[in-house]
């Protein structure tokens, strides 16, 4: 008899085998293809198994399915993985020829439909047959591929760019660092083999999952523009510095470039040290899905790997980090990781050689497989964040950085801002680059570099943005935030200034108060801060890193406060610096007259008039500030020199 299949009954069912199985350690890869197969679970009510549905589906049955792929597509920002010959329990039971010829029919039917690619990752034989595992990739237009953003993290001397050098250009290492010569950008990397900057390199995929890096012959250099043309998938590297002294320019690159994943490093020599505990914190903090590899195998005793190995699953594990460890040793463990590797509780680990190239086959797979955590809409309104600034020859003024979200495309009139008084400014796009490739579009969660027309370098800086006039924004000088105080050797109490890190902004900033009298390492509170130097454009929800020197604290924007004082809490007019060094300088005269720099009725000048009536400054008084300057604002003393000698007489209107 035909049993009607029930979503309830099976989703139980589902759950007690989960359950029993999380209890065995014998069963871990058993359990993380189940936790792959849920995701996956038809809405249909069938009597067949559901290994046989693709075989001969209905047209009910083939809607429902084609739907189901549209789904998963969109939920996998592009790309899903198909197991063939798999049951809804979870067990592979295999199919036969026939059988799995019909099912990739099927398969390849659907793909069609919504303009996808079905590329075979791997097949093996169970006791019923054989069993295969897709990988379903959307096509993208010309100019255009799918783009994930990896940072790399780790201890200095853990080999990043090394591996970065070995992934992009094909070439192994000689063990003396010959790879990572092709990546470093200033003289004193080179000369000290230490990455201080924020380094990007690039490696693409095509349709088929190989890799297209092929370096120009003459320089070794990667032509940008070659890769992403024959690519539908590219891997972004956003290489780090492993330097305690640059810990401030890798937190840059961890909120400034928003990367989707964190590749971090481990020397299978050295071990857990340095500043592998605190990148990894950082990344925690962030929220973003971390895997590690563990890099020197090739000359490092078998003893001491192991003894690495066990610390980092101990460090894995651990309460603050709750991850749950898996060695990669093949391309079976390659497949499940990547499936289960959004879900942010599953770090694989994968041990390489850069000079023998052990494993690094298993790493592109792996890097192949990895989708982008957020998907992006194209309606919403454009947001494009800035991380750096350049001045091209014969272009002029270029910026650079990463969508938000929204489209942006090429002569859009966008709003750049905030400045030093929290303004923003229509400004035209003249061109856009991606990848070193000339592009007419962006859209969320791409990076890119923009040519602006009519505005000098000078007046941007890393933290901007570049905004559509629909969102209508606003800087905020104050804001509050929930944080929670990884570090810090004392207490924190109100007055205390450190540098808050969020997205690409970077600036000073001050607790006004808390709900708590004082904060100490592990305590949580909402602290209320204002910038000291510019207002910022923020958002709720956003995510921040509070530091300075070794206190770290992380937290999230919870309320933003709009000032109506344009000026900075602790800014003082320049012109009311100079007047007060002079002995029995005065506020007002006795006549009524104010000094000079001061309007009459209002608050000194570079201050905001508590008033939008406030009386304008009469003539007299602005009269002769040309002439009290002695040459400028820049000769204080002369000005004072020339006051005193005309006996505090600054008005020829008083009747000197």
């Amino acid at each position: 008899m035909c049993i009607p299949w029930s979503p309830l009954r099976e989703e139980e069912e589902k759950n007690q085998q989960n359950q029993a199985k999380l209890s065995s350690s014998t069963h871990k890869r058993e359990r993380l293809r189940g936790l792959a197969d849920q995701s996956a679970l038809l809405p249909l009510a069938l009597c067949k198994p559901r290994q046989l549905v693709m075989v001969s589906p209905t047209s009910e049955q083939y809607d429902s399915l084609l739907r189901q792929m549209s789904e998963r597509i969109d939920e996998g920002c592009g790309e899903t993985i198909y197991v063939i010959g798999q049951g809804s329990d979870g067990t592979e039971y295999g199919l036969s020829e026939a059988d799995m010829e019909a099912s990739y029919a099927t398969l390849k039917s659907m793909a069609e439909q919504i303009e996808a690619d079905v590329i075979l990752l791997r097949e093996h034989q169970e006791a019923g047959g054989k069993v295969r595992d897709y990988l379903v990739r959307k096509r993208v237009g010309d100019n255009d591929f799918l783009e994930v953003r990896v940072a790399v993290v780790g201890n200095v001397d853990a080999g990043k760019s090394t591996l970065l050098g070995v992934l992009t250009h094909g070439e192994l290492d000689n063990g003396r660092g010959f790879a990572r010569q092709k990546l470093f950008r200033h003289k004193h990397e080179i000369e000290s083999g230490r990455t201080s900057s924020v380094g990007n390199d690039i490696l693409g995929f095509d349709s088929e999952g190989n890799v297209v890096n092929k370096p120009d012959s003459h320089g070794g250099s990667l032509e940008w523009t070659k890769i992403c043309e024959k690519s539908t998938k590219v891997i972004t590297f956003i290489d780090l510095a492993g330097h305690e002294k640059y810990l401030k320019t890798t937190v840059f690159g961890m909120t400034g470039h928003l990367p989707d994943f964190c590749m971090l490093m481990v020397g299978s020599n050295a071990g857990i040290v340095g500043m592998t505990k605190e990148h990894l914190g950082l990344a925690l903090a962030l929220n973003v899905p971390v895997f590690v590899v563990v890099t020197k195998i090739d000359m490092c005793p078998a003893n001491i790997l192991q003894e690495t190995l066990k610390l980092l699953q101990r460090l894995l594990k651990s309460p603050g980090c709750r991850k749950i460890p898996v060695l990669v040793q093949s391309k079976d463990d390659v497949i499940v990781t990547a499936s289960n590797f959004s879900s942010e509780r599953m770090c694989p680990i994968f041990q390489i050689s850069n000079v023998t190239g052990e494993n690094l086959d298993l790493l592109k797979m792996f890097l192949n497989l990895l989708s982008p955590r957020t998907s992006y809409r194209e309606e919403e309104p454009a947001e494009f964040q800035i991380d750096d600034t350049y001045s091209v020859p014969g272009v002029g003024t270029v910026v650079s950085g990463t969508t938000l979200r929204g489209l942006i495309k090429l002569n859009d009139t966008l709003l750049l801002g905030p400045d030093p008084l929290g303004n923003f400014l229509p400004i035209a796009v003249k061109s856009i680059h991606r990848k070193r490739m000339p592009v007419k579009e962006v859209r969320g969660g791409q990076t890119a570099s923009f040519a602006l027309k009519k505005i000098k370098r000078s007046s941007i800086r890393k933290g901007m943005v570049m905004v559509s006039p629909r969102l209508n924004p606003q800087a905020s000088w104050e804001f509050e935030a929930e944080i929670l105080v990884l570090h810090h050797p004392t207490t924190i109490s109100p007055r205390y200034q450190a540098m808050v890190h969020c997205g690409s902004i970077r600036q000073t900033a001050t607790i006004l108060s808390m709900d708590k009298d004082c904060l100490r390492t592990g305590d949580k509170a909402t602290v209320h801060f204002r910038f000291i130097k510019t207002p910022e454009y923020l958002h709720i929800d956003q995510r921040l890193v509070f530091r300075e020197g070794r206190t770290k604290a992380v937290g999230t924007i919870t309320k933003l406060l709009q000032t109506t004082n344009n000026s900075p809490m602790n800014s003082k007019p320049q012109q009311i610096k100079m007047q007060s060094t002079k002995k029995g300088a005065v506020t007002k005269r006795e006549d009524g007259v104010p000094p000079v720099g001061m309007a009459a009725g209002g608050p000194p000048a570079g201050d905001e008039a508590p008033s939008t009536a406030a009386a304008p400054p009469t003539p007299t008084a602005l009269q002769p500030s040309s002439k009290a300057g002695g040459g400028g604002g820049r000769r204080r003393g002369g000005q004072r020199h020339k006051v005193k000698s005309q006996g505090a007489c600054v008005t020829p209107a008083s009747g000197c």
